[in-house]
């Protein structure tokens, strides 16, 4: 049978393109399915205000009446704008370990990147660094964290037999953390907080919490303006962030460190793991997904680092190393030992100097493509 590829129009495509990956990982032990319904939605352009500054086309391929294949394409004018680079991105790529498949797939987002007169196409590369970011090319042995992706390992051959390389590399690291600071390091930090006037900031409480939204994001911006990949988020999509990412949070392991003027210095989002919990759930709510995910939340055995940002002029003064400790300390007070993080670029070398302190082994790569057009 021939390989037939179809844009997503309708209600019947778009359930084919976001529920195939629950049917080709389904008996991998290693893939953490996301929530079924925040996949879909983020593909619907009312309820994705990523839509007002991208154009976003999407695809599935079928192969004997089975949907075998999905592919997206976005062109992100805010990112087009800030980098001055006409680069499209292809998002969300999976596909059966087959060759007709995946050069069909990868054909058709590169003919419509071209016709939308982009230079070139990179990927994947999400609506933001908040979204879908990187094919995994090493680490398949291991659990993903639930901000992080996993892929077959034969995807990578794909895209270099369709002429892709390498733009740049995410690593993920595995940190172990010690029974006991050294001695040391609490003198360091109380010098730097004495120094720079910098007072640490923890929370119990959601309602604690709630002041620093809004500013953590402001920080975001600021932090992330020079990094691979990244734009200023605008403020419909930080709200939409907001909405998606911090009813999850243990205020806990939230951390934020403030400066002399009472300003954000610096913030250190953490989650306990749940990774297995979101695997029991199996991509749903409903009935039982969310008891899983709650007893995840307040039982924890392992920690996730979502996310870490520092004002730039404070990034190479220790701040990121009082987060860190702060940290330790509530991963302490709860028995957690292991924190897996998210990706962090290769080049970003003071944020990867965060790991010094503590035993760490980098387990995992995730991989930007990149292809220009002739």
């Amino acid at each position: 049978m021939s390989i037939i590829i179809k844009e997503v129009k309708d209600t019947q495509t778009l359930n084919d393109f976001t529920k195939l990956p629950y049917k080709l990982y389904r008996k991998n032990r290693n893939w953490v399915p996301p929530i079924l319904s925040e996949e879909r939605d983020a593909l619907i352009p009312e309820k994705n205000p990523a839509y007002d500054f991208s154009k976003v086309k999407l695809w599935v391929a079928y192969k004997d009446n089975q949907c075998v294949g999905r592919i997206g394409g976005i062109i992100n004018r805010l990112w087009i704008e800030k980098n001055n680079q006409k680069l499209g991105r292809f998002t969300r790529p999976e596909f059966i370990d087959d060759d007709n498949v995946a050069q069909k797939l990868i054909q058709t987002v590169e003919e419509w990147i071209k016709a939308e007169g982009m230079d070139g196409i990179h990927g994947p590369l999400g609506f933001s660094n908040l979204d879908h970011q990187g094919l995994l090319i090493e680490g398949h042995d291991w659990l993903p964290s639930v901000a992080s992706d996993y892929h077959w390992d034969y995807y990578q051959k794909f895209f270099e037999q369709n002429g892709y390389e390498k733009e740049i590399d995410w690593l993920e690291f595995r940190i172990t953390f010690p029974d006991a600071m050294p001695e040391k390091s609490y003198k360091v930090a109380d010098m730097i907080k004495r120094r720079y006037g910098l007072q640490p900031q923890n929370f119990k409480s959601t309602k604690e919490l709630e002041p620093y939204k809004q500013k953590v994001f402001s920080l975001f911006n600021q932090a992330f303006a020079q990094l691979f990949g990244t734009f200023p988020l605008p403020q419909s999509l930080i709200d939409f962030y907001i909405k998606k990412f911090f009813p999850m949070l243990n205020p806990r392991y939230v951390k934020v460190i403030l400066d002399k003027n009472d300003e954000m210095a610096g913030f250190l989002v953490a989650l306990p793991s749940l990774s297995k919990a979101m695997q029991k759930a199996g991509g749903k709510l409903f009935p039982l997904g969310w008891w899983h995910i709650m007893r995840a939340l307040k039982k924890p055995k392992e920690m996730d680092l979502m996310l870490t940002g520092v004002k730039p002029e404070l990034q190479k003064l220790g701040v990121s190393a009082l987060l860190m400790n702060e940290l330790w300390q509530t991963a302490k007070e709860d028995g957690i030992k292991f924190v897996e993080t998210t990706g962090m670029l290769e080049d970003n070398h003071v944020a990867i100097q965060m790991w010094k302190s503590f035993d760490h082994i980098q387990h995992k790569r995730k991989r930007c493509f990149k292809k220009m057009f002739e």
